[in-house]
């Protein structure tokens, strides 16, 4: 059995909470990012929609790789706070940005730590979420006198298939299945197809 990345929750859709403290707005965005380069196109496009916003603070978690920033705050106030945020609501693949409009009272250092930190917190506690289940790819090949039993197997499992490869014997096409149905699916298709069928797992 190869190893897979272990489930994890994330955003199911960007979500979006506002907050007012001390007359300074600070709008909080969260949404999925799968890849470091995802998560700083969720903040460019942010800076490109607030432009004169006085800071645009922002952390991802995706995996063990994570990042922030505190876009001129000072040092630790507002990017390793939102990063806290993401790890506290235990979600991953995440980018958070907390765009800020300076609002002519200063909060000192708690205050914004606890403005940037909580605003965070409050936008992924409210954010849908989604568990993502790995799953692994067999690659499966059939004869064509089994492919109804196939068919029927696809939709008695929770699967998702490729694209079909027709051989002169049969059809070849990669199956992906959640890795606690991998060997019972296997045996069914054999079962079904009286051991007619092959299924090879994919290497990762």
């Amino acid at each position: 059995m190869t190893d897979l990345p272990a489930p994890f929750v994330t955003l199911a859709a960007p979500h979006r909470h506002d907050a007012v403290v001390e007359n300074s707005e600070f709008l909080a965005f969260a949404g999925r990012a799968d890849t470091p380069e995802e998560a700083l196109a969720h903040l460019a496009a942010l800076r490109e929609r607030y432009p004169d916003a006085t800071h645009h603070c922002w952390a991802y978690r995706i995996g063990p790789a994570y990042r922030f920033s505190d876009d001129g705050e000072p040092g630790g106030t507002a990017g390793a706070p939102i990063l806290r945020a993401i790890e506290g609501q235990v979600v991953d693949h995440v980018m958070v940005v907390v765009v800020r409009y300076y609002g002519g009272v200063k909060l000192g250092t708690g205050g914004l730590v606890r403005a940037y930190g909580g605003t965070a917190a409050e936008c992924l506690r409210t954010a849908p979420r989604l568990e993502v289940r790995p799953r692994q790819t067999l690659t499966v090949s059939v004869p064509f006198e089994h492919l109804s039993a196939l068919y029927h197997l696809l939709g008695t499992f929770d699967t998702a298939r490729g694209e079909e490869t027709y051989t002169a014997s049969g059809v070849t096409l990669p199956v992906q299945v959640y890795p606690e149905d991998a060997d019972a699916f296997a045996q069914a298709l054999r079962d079904a197809t009286r051991g007619g069928a092959g299924v090879v797992e994919e290497a990762r």
